[in-house]
């Protein structure tokens, strides 16, 4: 009996030590030393100062940004904890709306909102990523053409040239990895801290 039952015991033991621990800690110092940015969240940083991810959306909302994709996260209403509220860009919560295209929900919002950039910039073919929302709802990227489309509205908010603001949008085009892999898109924060820093250096 004792014969059968410790070489179970030492493999589970053994199992244990090596993918409870030394597994998970080798990949830990490797990802440290080859990836040390990626390992820690992609963080983004102002001087010593966390400013987000890059990984991660955040809600602006100002007319002086660009903003990102529309968010579906949600939140747990803090006057009833049985119900929730809209909290845009909620990493604690990260999901989509799970409406379908025939809700009616859906086609009021999307309509709401494209009717609200067709007025900013009346003419302009609008483009998808600005009026429907990521399956994560935290999506900190958006297509250099939705980027394009918001630079009339963020040059008049800010007192700035189009032409200046378009290039500071070209200069943070990411194209596809390796020339394949994805598509071109934008990271949102990356592009409004640069965006204060043109402006506090104009």
């Amino acid at each position: 009996m004792i014969q059968q039952i410790r070489p179970a015991i030492v493999t589970i033991v053994l199992m244990t030590v090596l993918t409870g621990l030394v597994y998970p800690l080798g990949m830990t110092g490797i990802a440290q030393v080859l990836f040390p940015s990626q390992a820690n969240g992609s963080l983004i940083r102002q001087g010593t100062t966390v400013v987000g991810s890059a990984l991660i959306g955040q809600n602006f909302t100002a007319a002086k940004y660009f903003h990102g994709r529309p968010s579906a996260t949600s939140d747990t209403d803090p006057k009833d904890p049985t119900k929730t509220v809209d909290a845009p860009y909620n990493a604690a919560n990260s999901g989509g709306s799970n409406l379908g295209p025939t809700s009616q929900a859906l086609v009021d919002r999307v309509k709401a909102d494209a009717a609200a950039l067709a007025a900013e910039n009346p003419g302009r073919s609008i483009p998808v990523d600005l009026v429907t929302t990521s399956a994560s709802g935290i999506d900190p990227d958006i297509s250099p053409a939705a980027a394009l489309f918001q630079v009339p509205r963020v040059a008049k908010a800010r007192g700035l040239a189009e032409d200046r603001v378009r290039q500071l949008v070209e200069a943070h085009i990411i194209g596809r990895l390796a020339g394949l892999i994805g598509e071109p898109h934008v990271n949102v924060l990356q592009l409004n801290l640069d965006l204060d820093a043109l402006r506090t250096g104009s």
